[in-house]
């Protein structure tokens, strides 16, 4: 967390966080000191300041009721390092699956080319810049000959055609003409655009291993055609490519890695075991154990140098319905000081779900109907019923809270998604009745509702 995030305090975090999920006040909360305290401890200056760990939290709660969004919204909100991962996807070492090192490799992977990116968007306008003197002096080139002085007639001329080609350029007017372009091929990049990609992919940067076998001599260099504003692209992309230097992003990005990473271990439950009698199970207590060193502070190898976990903020959550949080190994348990139990969704709940949040469904799918001029409204009581059946549903069925909103919506709209764009589709209001004509008879069916909802 950065000092420009230092007017970040607990209660504003809450507030912001307000704006996406509703209710879930403690979940909230316990984030909010938990990153809050990140800043804190950056602030000391003497050797406490790596004594000083993090409060790692454990969410208790059923699914879709907010858990993974808080994380998430989290780390958007102080632009962090993020990654969600699922603990039952891991395996204990010397076995077939993800051992629990990619969890970190990965958050290292994210942050490069987040904070790449951040980079790039520093030095745009710089590169923009000279990206538009190099294309300039394709289509205008510089007169041959001996030089001329300011005065003569050829040298103003220049100048004058160079700067209205310019505005031309800038306005767009140019982007269909073809210019010569010298491009670079990289013999190190191709080779490691051709590796595969993924958690699984080997932890070797090959551009590097490359560019030590085959020195600069063999990165090639050839002249192309192009449009005006593909070359104005490439030529923006290599002149903020040079700019933004390897050694920077790397060492930025382990800083923010170590300081500011958050990871989120989802599904945490799934690993947790009641066997009491010490036998190892390769998707539990082994996986526990595995996970242990890396929550409480360990370097692990990636391709970008060692990182140290010591500081990265551990947010784990799952719904716990046949184990309890104290089915978790002691040791683990230990990690997570920090538990916070989020509530299941009530009817109320999901009716303000629906409605308050900014990225709620009903503006959510408003826009997707706007963008075919269609406009879509919806009664209060209207919002209401859908409520009112959607917690139906999952009293009747697996609840699963605030997902199930995204099914009765989309069986309520249906036949207008798939009907537009039309003429004689431009108003769409939705009633009381109209939910109650969609929606009821799915729900009321068992054979129904187990298929489509």
């Amino acid at each position: 967390m950065s000092t420009n995030n230092r007017k970040l305090t607990p209660k504003k975090v809450v507030s912001e966080l307000d704006k996406y999920i509703v209710g879930q006040h403690e979940a909230k909360r316990s984030v909010a000191i938990a990153l809050r305290n990140r800043w804190r401890r950056q602030q000391i200056k003497d050797e406490l300041q790596d004594e000083i760990m993090p409060n790692n939290i454990i969410m208790v709660g059923p699914t879709g009721v907010g858990k993974t969004e808080i994380a998430r919204r989290l780390s958007r909100l102080v632009d962090a390092p993020f990654i969600k991962v699922e603990a039952s996807k891991f395996t204990e070492v010397g076995y077939v699956g993800r051992d629990v090192e990619s969890m970190v490799r990965e958050l290292m992977n994210s942050a490069v080319n987040q904070t790449r990116a951040r980079m790039m968007d520093e030095v745009y306008d710089k590169a923009y810049k000279i990206a538009v003197s190099k294309v300039l002096d394709s289509l205008v080139p510089q007169p041959k000959g001996k030089k001329k002085s300011s005065t003569d007639d050829k040298e103003s001329w220049y100048k004058d055609s160079k700067a209205n080609i310019r505005k031309m350029l800038e306005n767009g007017e140019l982007d269909d003409r073809q210019v010569e372009v010298v491009e670079a091929q990289i013999m190190g990049g191709t080779l490691e655009f051709l590796m595969p990609t993924g958690p699984e992919t080997p932890e070797i940067d090959f551009a590097d291993v490359m560019s030590q076998i085959f020195p600069s001599p063999f990165n090639k260099k050839k002249r192309v055609k192009m449009s005006v504003k593909d070359a104005l692209n490439y030529y923006l992309e290599t002149e903020s490519n040079r700019m933004v230097s390897r050694d920077k992003v790397i060492e930025a990005a382990r800083y923010s890695v170590e300081n500011d990473g958050i990871i989120f271990i989802d599904e945490i439950d799934k690993i947790a075991s009641t066997d009491k009698h010490g036998q190892i199970d390769v998707s539990r207590s082994g996986v526990q154990r595995d996970l242990l060193p890396i929550v409480e502070g360990s370097v692990v190898p990636t391709k970008y140098g060692p990182i140290d976990t010591a500081h990265i903020l551990f947010i784990s959550a799952g719904a716990f319905h046949t184990v309890k949080p104290s089915d978790l190994i002691p040791e683990l348990q230990g990690r997570f000081p920090i538990r916070v139990e989020l509530q299941s969704l009530t009817q109320a709940d999901l009716e303000r779900i629906l409605v308050e949040p900014e990225n709620s469904l009903v503006k959510q799918y408003q826009a997707l109907f706007a963008a075919d001029n269609c406009k879509l409204t919806f009664q209060k009581k209207a919002i209401a019923e859908i409520a009112k059946y959607a917690a139906l549903a999952n009293e009747k069925m697996e609840d699963i809270g605030a997902r199930r909103l995204h099914t009765i919506m989309n069986t309520l709209l249906d036949e207008y998604l798939f009907e537009m764009p039309s003429p004689d589709l431009k108003e769409v209001k939705i009633t009381p009745a109209l939910v109650r004509e969609k929606v009821a008879e799915v729900i009321e069916s068992e054979d129904l509702a187990r298929f489509i909802l």
